[in-house]
């Protein structure tokens, strides 16, 4: 019988051959923590249990006697059966497991490994490991010398980056891309291409270059080869945002509106419900703010928050309710919804983890918390440091704001 480690190993290869999850093999004769353990390797195996376990996945005892192999390639094979947000905490657990495994597994399938983790870490939040994890796939791209991976992992990188308030280099890394794809003339779709150029949008307003962003967004709506499905609802989308900061909140409304009208629910349902919730944030974002809009699309997102709302986007949720609360002056309300918002702001963007960093101060000033209006401007120069005028602009007002005699 094998000893730890390697039965550990040999046990999570066996479970991911026929698809299965740790839930699936415990029972009376196992408990989750035990197999857990087992699998780690933090418990020896016992005659019993090797019994149980080999019952359970139909195989024979003497199965637990032949040392594990690279299993990269059969967790990858079971990505997908495997598919849905509650299992991607295990998924990710999978990954890290099979790529820390000595063996010569080809880099093909470990650039593909590599992909699998990043996205896993992305949607649990973990944005510090997603970017480490490009990175990783990006030195990878490089020495795989395979252009069209490498302009995959830039633009994925970039997006990363972009996320976590490094607009800079996410700017660097999107012309890179670019430049590849013209270099080597790939052939990209067109809708990949448009999407490239809307991240180059965002990262240059978030520098505070807002006439280069407007034209950048301006010319791909303007190319949009038709003017509904997803791609043109982002298109739009990111056009209404430009032209929110602009402050030229007339065409910005224009554009949201046809951001709206350019998908169905039925088509992509989450979409739909983020293009809502970014309607009510930009509502909000006006001057003044449209509270009545931004009430309206909150209302009209709910019941879609129910069905596919990850715990982002009902964090992101409260944070608006919080605002709308505050905008309306029911500062109580705005209080208990700022402080759910908080619990899930390792999820939010390096933006809204500001915006809401900046709503906490207003509600602190409001309360008198001592040192309130202080943290706010050590907030303005902490973005104005970090290269972000056009927010570091936003939290300036809002420390003008907090600053104004109270009625």
């Amino acid at each position: 019988m094998l000893e730890q480690p390697e039965f550990g190993r040999r046990l999570r290869q066996l479970r991911l051959q026929q698809g299965k999850t740790q839930a699936d093999l415990t029972g009376p004769g196992m408990s989750a923590t035990y197999l857990s353990r087992l699998e780690s390797g933090g418990r020896p195996p016992t005659p019993r249990a090797v019994g149980y376990l080999a019952e359970r996945l139909g195989v024979p005892v003497a199965s637990f006697e032949q040392p594990p192999a690279s299993d990269l390639g059969d967790v990858l094979a079971t990505l997908y059966t495997l598919s849905g947000s509650e299992r991607d905490a295990e998924l990710r657990v999978m990954l890290q497991g099979a790529l820390a495994e000595p063996g010569t597994t080809d880099q093909q399938t470990r650039w593909q490994a590599l992909a699998h983790l990043a996205r896993l870490h992305g949607a649990l939040g973990d944005y510090a490991e997603e970017r480490d994890t490009l990175g990783e796939l990006h030195r990878l791209s490089d020495a795989l010398a395979r252009p069209a991976l490498q302009v995959h992992t830039l633009i994925r990188l970039a997006r990363s980056l972009r996320h976590l308030g490094d607009a800079a280099k996410a700017r660097d890394l999107v012309w890179e891309a670019l430049r590849l794809c013209e270099q080597h003339h790939l052939q990209v779709p067109a809708a990949d291409t448009a999407r490239s150029r809307l991240l180059l949008a965002t990262t240059e307003a978030e520098l505070g270059n807002l006439a280069e962003a407007a034209r950048l967004s301006g010319e791909v709506c303007h190319t949009l080869p038709r003017t509904d499905g997803a791609l043109a609802a982002e298109s739009f989308w990111v056009a209404a945002t430009v032209q929110t900061r602009l402050g030229q909140y007339t065409r910005a409304a224009e554009l949201l509106r046809h951001a709206l009208a350019a998908l169905d629910s039925h088509e992509d349902l989450t979409l739909w419900m983020r293009l809502r919730l970014a309607a009510a944030s930009l509502a909000l974002q006006t001057v003044p703010p449209r509270v009545e809009e931004a009430a309206a699309r909150l209302r009209e997102v709910e019941p879609a928050l129910d069905l596919v709302g990850s715990p982002l986007h009902r964090h992101e949720f409260q944070f608006l309710h919080a605002q709308l609360h505050y905008r309306q002056g029911d500062l109580a309300t705005a209080e208990t919804l700022c402080g759910r918002a908080e619990e899930g702001a390792n999820l939010f963007t390096y933006r809204d983890r500001v915006r809401l960093e900046a709503l906490r101060g207003l509600l602190d000033i409001h309360s008198d918390r001592p040192g309130a209006l202080d943290r706010l401007r050590k907030l303005a120069t902490t973005v104005q440091e970090a290269g972000l005028p056009d927010l570091a602009a936003e939290i300036w007002r809002t420390v003008a704001e907090g600053a104004a005699p109270r009625s």
